[in-house]
């Protein structure tokens, strides 16, 4: 089995479980997810099935979100599963929200979460949460292509959020440096991700839908139609050569591009130099273009 399929997590599952679900139906080991959600998240959680792990490096990686925070306390989590640990009187108003969200656009500084899965010194930070450790966090650069407000509930101090950002956002630390920069605390009280880099809601698979392999090899996605890289399709002997790791010949007439104008404008930006190489129609290997040649990064033999 190789491919991806876009699943729709649950709130109160892990990233994980989802993974050990998917790996006990399919009797495959092989299978991991391409980002982490929170349990009280939901939305959209794409995994990899057998070789197409090795093609998660090769995927884009922006996420989209619809968070809600709640104004007027902190908690140790940054979200509604932790401990209050600061209570505000002070409530702020929809032009407040509107310009503190003004600090989140474009490339920004942030401190992780303490409570969350980043390791300092080989230990996950949230081991040293549990003990009570105090650890140093480095803030992390992280980009804000887009933050909105959709709605606010003056009366509860409730904001609605969309964002979209790169990959290693902390939402729950958007919230909390909100709640810093009004002066009136903030925690996340929900989070849905609708969108994963080229998987969205509209594709997501529910959980329950997933009853046995059958059901998920329906659902399974051709990383081909997904993949925004440029495309190599090889002739028998370009296949020959591929197959003992060496280098082909760079014939454009032999290349497909992407189908829209904003996926070319990725490819370019992020994948300018990878090429996929397919061979009868299947992808076959991971290249890199070297001036007129293709460079064999990766094969993927077991594919065929």
């Amino acid at each position: 089995m190789f491919g991806f399929i876009n699943v729709l997590k649950p709130r109160g599952r892990t990233s994980f479980q989802v993974v050990s679900y998917l790996r006990k139906i399919t009797k495959i080991r092989q299978i991991g997810h391409m980002g982490t959600l929170d349990p009280f998240a939901e939305g959209v959680l794409p995994v990899c099935i057998g070789k197409a792990t090795k093609l998660i490096e090769y995927l884009t990686d922006n996420k989209s979100y619809i968070a809600e925070i709640k104004f007027g306390a902190e908690t140790d989590t940054f979200d509604l599963d932790g401990k209050i640990v600061r209570t505000y009187d002070k409530k702020v108003s929809q032009d407040e929200v509107l310009a503190g969200l003004n600090n989140f656009r474009g490339e920004i500084s942030q401190i992780p979460p303490i409570y969350s899965a980043i390791k300092i010194g080989g230990k996950k930070l949230y081991d040293y949460a549990r003990e009570g450790k105090d650890v140093e966090i480095k803030p992390r650069k992280v980009t804000i292509f887009a933050i909105n407000l959709l709605s606010f509930d003056e009366g509860n101090q409730i904001a609605k959020i969309s964002v979209r950002c790169s990959k290693g956002t902390y939402i729950r630390s958007i919230a909390y440096d909100l709640g810093k920069i009004l002066e009136c605390g903030g925690y996340l009280t929900a989070l849905e991700r609708d969108k994963s880099g080229f998987f969205d809601l509209i594709g997501a698979v529910k959980m329950e839908d997933l009853q046995t392999i059958e059901d998920v090899e329906k659902h399974l996605i051709n990383p081909l139609d997904v993949m925004p890289h440029l495309k190599y399709s090889m002739e028998e002997k370009e296949y020959e050569r591929v197959k003992n790791g060496m280098w082909i010949g760079f014939n454009k007439a032999n290349v497909s591009y992407p189908q829209t104008p904003e996926d070319v404008i990725r490819v370019l930006e992020k994948y300018s130099n990878i090429v996929i190489l397919t061979y009868s129609g299947k992808i076959y290997a991971i290249g890199k273009v070297d001036k007129d040649r293709i460079v064999i990064e990766k094969v993927l033999a077991e594919v065929l």
